[in-house]
């Protein structure tokens, strides 16, 4: 695979079995951890009878988690805006699994493709504090948690939390 902080995304519209989008999800989420693919997310609209929308790091990828799929009834061919698709979104609350040491890849804000490590996680105000690990000098960034994805776990470190 190559170097994460490089992987682009890119988005592309499933055609589905109307009423029939969620067993899509469910088999195409299995389906792509599975085989370890480069499958980032999987939208389902509500509304929208008939597509569900794959965010992959590439077009093969998203075909290769809908292979086989029940249901599933192909990609369309052109790839898809995240301004055609944002306003079908809504901010979910949900628990996010971030630790300290973790490694993670920021993905909002000026040091956006920039990996880093976190050295401090706050959830009550949302926020992790990390140190880039491409800078001379390590200095602290907050930022807020939605702002990072994580990319590479220290196994070591999950064990903190217990002493």
């Amino acid at each position: 695979m190559s170097d994460p902080a490089q992987t682009s995304s890119h988005i592309f519209a499933l055609r589905t079995a109307a009423n029939r989008e969620d067993q899509v999800v469910d088999f195409l989420s299995s389906h792509a951890k599975k085989k370890k693919l480069d499958v980032f997310s999987i939208v389902r609209p509500h509304g929208m009878r008939g597509y569900i929308f794959v965010e992959a790091s590439d077009r093969q990828s998203a075909e290769a988690a809908a292979t086989g799929v029940p249901y599933a009834r192909g990609i369309l061919p052109n790839e898809i805006e995240y301004r055609e698709i944002e306003h079908m979104l809504e901010q979910a609350k949900m628990e996010v699994n971030i630790q300290k040491n973790d490694i993670v890849e920021i993905i909002a804000g000026p040091f956006r493709r920039s990996s880093a490590k976190i050295t401090r996680v706050d959830k009550t105000k949302e926020e992790v504090v990390v140190e880039l690990l491409d800078a001379a000098v390590p200095i602290p960034i907050t930022v807020k948690m939605d702002a990072v994805k994580v990319i590479r776990r220290d196994e070591a470190s999950t064990g903190d939390n217990e002493k």
